[in-house]
């Protein structure tokens, strides 16, 4: 289209339009004070489409045209790879490479740390010549490992006698003084494994694999859940973290799967709910970003610029603040005070109180610490990473009839 001229004669300059990088994700990561940072400071425009785990991977899947980034989980990566939508991410044009930790490049924080069953990221993180995904280093990477955390479950002190901490296991989910009042996640690669930790931890199943179950162990796990619906034992399953904290706000849940920020919403609850440490271990996640595959040129290097930003320290003090991990910590020390960092890395008592990503509630009151202590102490205790099971078509029909017969159960 022509230029139009301006009333001397003289053509007018076509208005500039700032490029835009799209990335697609869930709300685990993309806040909008992440995205408005982060427009600001690399100075081109972002846009955020947030949706849930499932919708997020399938349209990843079937429509790559639709973003430029990819921000999901490691346990989530394999079936958008396996589409062929994702490329390759060259380390050697990651100025933040260098600063991951060894959670993800070495399988674990130290050579003390338990590894954990299932998914680690070290599994699917490097792309090997065959272009499969495997632990052997190489130079390019499927994904960077940015935000991760090791959960649990949180607990009604006051469905447990009230006073201190009872002995922390998964089996409190089946403790009959929460019977009624137990309420797991709805997503199967999650939810699941909290119920077959609970299970194992009571001594009524074992797993050769937990992380990868056959069809006949899942085929038992639902039976045995089953019959804790036929008890009456289940609440309807929940979905975002905002109805978790609901619920033990209302008092209607006594122990149930929990996500670090719904911590953060208990309101007068807070006092008497507790983040468990079990004894056999956390359920962890990693979270991280991949590049589609039709991104080249100047989005491309939009992308690199994007990713080394999640790593430079402003995203990773978000996240924080939240209760989450970074896979570079050493330069969010210059974005956190020092008794934040003290608290959510080093496992110390909060100093001052301690506001969330918005500046103005309070998320860690003067005085308390961090469950499970730090961030060293945590990583070492990993039972079970978030999986997508060999199996996991199957279990996944298994686990939508019971979450819809727990719902019919409830009306």
């Amino acid at each position: 289209m022509p230029t139009k001229p301006s009333k001397s004669g003289v053509a007018a300059p076509a208005v500039l339009r700032r490029r835009t990088l799209r990335v697609l994700g869930t709300f685990i990561s993309l806040l909008e004070a992440v995205r408005v940072r982060a427009s600001a400071d690399l100075g081109f425009d972002i846009e955020f489409e947030v949706l849930d785990f499932p919708s997020c991977q399938r349209k990843a899947a079937l429509h790559p045209e639709a973003f430029d980034v990819y921000d999901q989980t490691f346990h989530n990566l394999g079936i958008v790879w396996h589409w062929g939508v994702l490329q390759p991410i060259d380390t050697d044009l990651l100025k933040s490479w260098p600063s991951v930790g060894p959670l993800t490049k070495l399988g674990g924080v130290d050579k003390y740390a338990n590894r954990g069953a299932g998914d680690a990221p070290r599994l699917k993180l490097y792309v090997q010549p065959d272009h499969s995904l495997g632990p052997q280093p190489t130079r390019f990477i499927s994904m960077l490992p940015t935000v991760h955390n090791f959960d649990s479950f949180g607990y009604d002190l006051r469905a447990f006698n009230g006073e201190g901490r009872p002995r922390e296991s998964w089996a409190m989910l089946f403790d009959p003084r929460a019977k009624g009042k137990l309420a797991l996640v709805d997503e199967p690669a999650i939810g699941l494994f909290d119920a077959a930790l609970a299970a194992e931890a009571s001594g009524v199943l074992s797993f050769d694999n937990i992380a990868n179950m056959t069809a006949a162990e899942l085929v038992a796990l639902f039976r045995f859940l089953r019959g804790k619906c036929d008890e009456g034992f289940l609440l309807p399953c929940w979905t975002t973290g905002d109805e978790a904290a609901s619920l033990f706000r209302r008092g209607a849940a006594a122990v149930q799967s929990m996500w670090s920020p719904a911590y953060n919403q208990l309101g007068e609850a807070a006092p008497f709910i507790r983040e468990a440490v079990p004894e056999e271990g956390y359920r962890a996640w990693h979270g991280g970003l991949s590049i589609a595959r039709h991104v080249e040129g100047a989005q491309l290097r939009m992308a690199y610029e994007y990713m080394d930003w999640w790593l430079s320290g402003w995203a990773g003090a978000a996240m924080a603040r939240q209760g989450y991990y970074i896979s570079a910590a050493e330069p969010v020390r210059d974005y956190l005070s020092p008794a934040e960092w003290s608290y959510w890395y080093e496992g110390q008592e909060a100093g001052e109180d301690l506001r969330g990503v918005d500046g103005e509630a309070v998320v860690a009151p003067r005085g308390k610490i961090r469950s499970g202590g730090a961030y060293l102490e945590r990583a070492r205790r990993i039972a079970v990473w978030n999986t997508v099971m060999d199996e996991f078509n199957y279990a996944t029909r298994l686990w939508s009839r019971f979450v819809a017969d727990i719902r019919a159960r409830a009306r």
